[in-house]
């Protein structure tokens, strides 16, 4: 795929997944109605907001810059991502999106939202045990399971990954460079 074919899929399913999810929904379930938070609460909830945009940015521009592909199913990416965030954590775009949607709750106050979270949450862990793992297993062997078995899926490392000799594949040194 080249890249600006991975760069227009890659923002037609940023609105229709992530915009979706941590938009459209919580506004309907919300209509941006705040109950008036404390400050500091309100504040923690945008500085969360803020962070989980800006990383989910960064998801995406990771699978189109080192993967030339989306995130999309329906477009995968050729390489597997494995540099940047994905350094410290295997789903830092699930994540970021979960953080969003918790920022949101914290800034308008809204309880709600937290349910929503937290139904988001089990749904992608379901998604991604049942989906996500096996099909990159397949497509990536043991480069994968490498990666899968040395960064953590939920909660980042506290130091990045770097494969080296005798952990990952003989594409080690090709994944090397991605990890800037």
């Amino acid at each position: 795929m080249r890249r600006l074919d991975a760069a227009v899929g890659s923002a037609v399913f940023l609105l229709a997944a992530p915009g979706v999810v941590a938009g459209v929904i919580p506004w309907l379930l919300t209509d941006w109605q705040s109950s008036h938070p404390p400050v500091v609460v309100a504040v923690l909830g945008g500085v969360l907001v803020v962070a989980g945009a800006l990383v989910v940015l960064h998801a995406f521009a990771r699978f189109v810059s080192e993967g030339a592909g989306t995130p999309a199913p329906v477009a995968p990416t050729q390489r597997l991502v494995v540099g940047g965030l994905y350094r410290y954590v295997r789903n830092p775009m699930y994540v970021a999106v979960a953080g969003t949607i918790i920022g949101q709750a914290l800034l308008l106050g809204r309880v709600s939202l937290l349910g929503y979270a937290a139904i988001f949450y089990a749904v992608v862990i379901a998604f991604v045990r049942g989906y996500e793992e096996p099909v990159l297993a397949a497509r990536y062997g043991e480069e994968y399971r490498a990666y899968r078995r040395a960064v953590p899926g939920w909660w980042p490392r506290l130091r990045p990954w770097t494969p080296g000799p005798g952990r990952g594949t003989p594409r080690s040194n090709h994944l090397r460079r991605w990890q800037r």
